[in-house]
């Protein structure tokens, strides 16, 4: 398998649809709410990865130059996440219209043509001014029998790379939704046409600016904004969190180790809202999916990627941990390494720090 043939696997089913007033002021504020009453609230990268090279294969797959020693703290920076819905349960009162939202599913259906869908997932990502080092990345996909729940975000990311399991395929479309006003930076770069073609990108400013999109399938990340004397704030660290700030009605506060580092004023974030939903195309599909007719476990997995591995000439060894063992993950990270192979010059990527 070719690289090019890599990339073409890595399209959406249909190019962004984009989206204006996305939600409505009410919404939006029990939303903000929900978030400034219930956190604090993690660093992504802390949720998600457990090496550097985990986070290599959700990105794009390709190994650091030689004699370059990263951590996972180099890739640190101030931007934190949380779940305000999951399993198609919403955790608080406050955000249950802006989650089951007929409008929304009408969306998802008509963008993959399909009869059914259901809300599954809502999360949020609030960022203060960072750079975006991010040097494109794809959404966890889902697969039938294999999802966030019971497999690491590594591996999910290499299987859909690896256009293997597209049979397996949950369906899903997602509506992603930006609140950020003032400048410099903070759009959205995206490849429709697979990550070795041109990006395309969504600028600033994007108050209740959205897209309609399937993003386990395409690449994409969002820009460095804000001040720069701001992006990388002293102190960060692999614990830190954000919560309301008692002296700001809107602001925040970031937190290491319980210890404040920085305050920002609601006019230098950035928030991303995510809702999710799960399609079905018809009947059949959905009693496919919901009656469990044909899932995947870790041990099929493996095989069929050992399977692929040995084709392409690459000696590893049967891992006992499919889900962890340091050699796979290796192997995997390597033989399905693709991430985007150019920027917008508005855009440009911002250097990890080694």
């Amino acid at each position: 398998m070719s690289l090019q043939s890599l990339s073409d696997n890595l399209r959406p089913i249909a190019p962004p649809q984009l989206l204006n007033n996305v939600y409505t002021d009410a919404q939006y504020a029990s939303v903000v709410s929900a978030i400034r009453r219930h956190g604090p609230w993690r660093l992504i990268i802390a949720q998600h990865f457990k090496s550097v090279e985990e986070l290599i294969a959700t990105t794009s797959g390709a190994p650091p130059p030689p004699g370059t020693k990263l951590t996972l703290e180099s890739f640190v920076g101030p931007t934190f996440r949380g779940y305000l819905a999951q399993n198609s349960i919403c955790y608080y009162d406050e955000v249950e219209e802006a989650f089951y939202n007929p409008k929304f599913l009408s969306y998802a259906k008509s963008y993959w043509n399909a009869k059914y869908a259901r809300p599954t997932m809502m999360l949020f990502n609030l960022a203060g001014p960072a750079y975006d080092r991010d040097p494109g990345h794809l959404d966890s996909p889902s697969f039938r029998g294999m999802d966030g729940a019971n497999t690491p975000t590594w591996l999910l990311g290499v299987m859909g790379k690896s256009g293997l399991f597209n049979r397996w395929a949950v369906k899903k479309a997602q509506v992603i939704t930006w609140f950020y006003k003032d400048g410099p930076g903070g759009g959205f770069t995206y490849w429709p046409d697979g990550p070795l073609a041109a990006p395309r990108r969504l600028p600033a400013p994007m108050w209740n600016k959205g897209v309609v999109v399937q993003n386990e399938a395409m690449f994409h990340r969002g820009e460095s904004f804000g001040p720069e004397a701001l992006r990388q704030p002293a102190g960060l660290g692999w614990t830190s969190t954000i919560r309301a700030d008692d002296t700001d009605p809107t602001g925040w506060v970031v937190e290491t180790d319980g210890k404040p580092i920085i305050r920002y004023p609601q006019q230098q974030t950035r928030l991303l809202l995510h809702w999710n939903a799960e399609v079905f195309t018809d009947m059949q599909d959905m009693k496919t999916a919901l009656d469990h007719q044909d899932d995947l476990c870790p041990e099929r997995v493996s095989e069929i990627l050992l399977a692929d591995l040995r084709k392409r000439g690459v000696t590893v060894a049967t891992p006992s941990d499919p889900l962890a063992d340091p050699a796979f993950v290796h192997a995997l990270t390597q033989t399905y390494a693709i991430g985007p192979s150019s920027y917008p010059v508005e855009a440009p990527l911002a250097q990890v720090a080694a």
